[in-house]
């Protein structure tokens, strides 16, 4: 017989059918054995009645808590019965795996135990109910940007992971052999997106993994992160790329909303953020005055932003324009990396966005034009000899482009209320861990 999902029983009433899943609970009583059993869509109850069912009751007493079964029998809509109704009686019962009686952790409750002990049985946690919604969420939110690029004549990439240069710069790459040459994994596919605008692609974006070698134990770092990225063609600003991303997260966040609503409000206890209102935008120096007219907070560094001052910043924002976002442009040049544009003032031509306190994205308008990217390159005090493949991209025209890149475990903590990226990634990778 063909297995059911729990999700469809609903349209097999009075029928027999078969179940496949876990066992989440089992309740012995004189009478009756009352067992709940959850697969991928879904919960139904399985009701045992003790007399003249020995071979059941005996399968049943036997099963732990956990194990998998495969179940025949007759589901009955039984308006008792808590989970939507669904009950079924069984005629068969088989075992298919056998747990061990005493988990490692509890699942039921992520309170129940230290999260680093969760991350060593990952595959445990993400039984509970809230990681699975986690992950269904970010399926449909990657999904949408997909749907929002492609319905915008975007060309999806897939760069190259193993890299002969770093992007940003060489000291947080994670250094391999090569077959006797030195490479890294790449931090970004910024110069790929780059060489796609010089191959007349137009548009292009790419989600896939990066990898940092920072020594940050953060509740908000990772050395490998999936990242959603951008690059664009014929902008007449960055401006021209606030306005993209603006648009791309509010459809993405209007698919996840329809879809989750009730479940995100069920499961993590809040509301998603409202795009509709429009994401304001201030100048680094304007969000360097507020701080410190509004807080009365002048951090040490003056060419970034610390993370108390993101923080605050979004506070602000929140209070006086109602936005969970903001946009902040025109960073100082020693902040950011060689290839962003630079204004009349030597200001870079970029933003971040901030998202509830956390940079989710950075963007800019990229040098194009060879002469001044070399320069760039030397102001930086790097040798333009080392990133000779990348030059090669500006020798033959390339048109005036931009692009972001925003990283997808920080825009979920984010949007669900979750305060560790490791809660918000499938599998983390830091520091200090390299399994499961």
């Amino acid at each position: 017989m063909k297995t059911t999902k729990i999700n469809l029983l609903e349209n097999y009433y009075d029928e027999t059918v078969q179940i496949q899943g876990f066992v989440e609970n089992l309740r012995n009583l004189p009478y009756i054995i009352f067992m709940v059993v959850k697969d991928d869509t879904g919960k139904v109850q399985i009701t045992i009645e003790k007399e003249n069912n020995e071979k059941l009751v005996q399968i049943a007493q036997s099963i732990t808590l956990e194990s998998t079964v495969k179940i025949q029998g007759k589901c009955l809509n039984s308006p008792s019965v808590k989970l939507g109704g669904k009950e079924i009686i069984p005629t068969e019962i088989t075992i298919t795996s056998t747990s061990l009686e005493e988990l490692p952790i509890n699942i039921k409750s992520k309170d129940a135990a230290l999260r680093e002990t969760r991350l060593d049985y990952r595959f445990l946690d993400l039984r509970r109910e809230d990681n699975k919604l986690l992950f269904q969420i970010e399926t449909e939110f990657e999904h949408a940007l997909r749907e929002y690029c492609q319905a915008n004549d975007f060309i999806e990439i897939h760069s190259p992971k193993i890299a002969a240069a770093a992007a940003e710069s060489g000291a947080e790459t994670f250094k391999l052999d090569y077959f006797g040459q030195e490479a890294s994994l790449s931090q970004s596919p910024q110069f790929y997106k780059q060489m796609a605008m010089a191959s007349n692609f137009g548009k292009v974006f790419e989600i896939g993994p990066a990898y940092r070698a920072e020594n940050s134990h953060t509740s908000y770092h990772a050395t490998e992160i999936n990242m959603a990225d951008i690059e664009m063609s014929y902008i007449d600003s960055f401006e021209d790329i606030m306005d993209m991303e603006e648009k791309w997260l509010k459809y993405a966040f209007q698919k996840v909303y329809d879809k989750y609503k009730d479940q995100i409000l069920k499961n993590f206890k809040t509301t998603l953020s409202d795009l509709e209102v429009p994401i304001p935008r201030l100048t680094f120096a304007e969000a360097k005055k507020i701080l410190k007219e509004e807080y009365h907070y002048e951090a040490e560094r003056q060419d970034d932003f610390e993370r108390k001052e993101e923080m605050l910043l979004c506070k602000y924002v929140k209070k006086k324009y109602g936005s969970d976002f903001v946009f902040v442009t025109k960073f100082p040049f020693a902040a950011r990396p060689f290839y962003h544009n630079l204004d009349e003032n030597g200001l870079t031509n970029s933003y971040d966005l901030l998202y509830r306190g956390v940079e989710i994205t950075t963007g800019s308008q990229r040098e194009h034009r060879l002469d001044i990217l070399t320069n760039q390159i030397k102001e930086k005090g790097l040798d333009p000899k080392s990133l000779e493949f990348y030059l090669e991209f500006f020798k033959y025209g390339c048109p005036p482009h931009g692009g972001f890149a925003i990283g997808i475990a920080r825009v979920l903590m984010q949007m669900l209320n979750i305060d560790n990226i490791r809660e918000a990634t499938f599998i983390y990778r830091g520091p200090t861990r390299l399994t499961p």
